[in-house]
């Protein structure tokens, strides 16, 4: 398996308050996009992947949905983490993040989700969505309140309904689906999401170049629209 992966603050953020963690022999892979005041996303992101790193050991030898209840523990106490930190020290107040991590073991894929960073397969030339957003636009679209192309311009289109951190508690999505020979996932934060749309994934894909040039080309497409959010994507390609 080979893993892409770039993270980049954007065009117009001082800082890159997104994270991500590829921990291969484990086969964990996650993105984080954090959200706070002064630094306080960088903090609550690289926090959040913290805690999900030091409860691996935990989850060796777990299977099928004693592996799915162990992945949301992970979530949950990295939520119990942040969350403490934003309530006790001031300058990480109201910090949060969201969580997309994606664990591969033998022959299945575990997909443990909060917020509204993404998570896709492209299996069979066909690109497939493997999370929903929680955020309020998402929210709207799956009630049938405003389109797709209203969404992308909502004024409150960034405004999550669940993260990590923002709550003592916090309710995770998590799934598993079946591995295949030649699949590929790619995780993203809303940076990355927000500039290029499922149809581009689709068309870039379908391009025959190798993933390292598609990697690339959608690198710099990001950037010349002008990236105003940090923006980070991750690809896992089984060979």
């Amino acid at each position: 398996m080979r893993v892409l992966s770039f993270s980049e603050k954007g065009c117009i953020r001082k800082n890159n308050e997104d994270s991500f963690l590829v921990l291969s022999d484990q086969g964990l892979y996650a993105v984080a996009d954090g959200m706070g005041g002064h630094r306080a996303g960088e903090v609550a992101s690289s926090v959040a992947l913290h805690e999900l790193e030091m409860w691996i050991p935990r989850l060796e030898g777990l299977e099928d949905l004693a592996l799915e209840n162990g992945i949301t523990e992970a979530f949950i106490q990295a939520n119990r983490v942040v969350n403490e930190s934003s309530l006790t020290e001031p300058e990480n107040a109201g910090m949060g993040t969201t969580l997309t991590v994606l664990l591969i073991r033998d022959e299945k894929v575990v997909i443990a989700h909060v917020g509204d960073s993404r998570a896709y397969l492209w299996r069979n030339e066909m690109l497939t969505p493997l999370t929903m957003d929680h955020s309020l636009v998402g929210e709207l679209v799956r009630l049938g309140q405003i389109s797709l192309d209203e969404a992308k311009k909502h004024p409150q289109r960034n405004v999550l309904m669940r993260a990590i951190g923002a709550d003592p508690t916090i309710e995770v999505d998590c799934r598993s689906i079946g591995l295949q020979a030649k699949d590929v996932f790619l995780l993203c934060t809303d940076g990355f999401s927000n500039m290029i749309s499922d149809q581009e994934l689709t068309e870039e894909f379908l391009e025959p170049s190798s993933w390292e040039e598609r990697f690339e080309k959608l690198r710099n497409l990001t950037l010349e629209r002008g990236a105003p959010d940090n923006f980070t994507a991750l690809c896992c390609i089984m060979e």
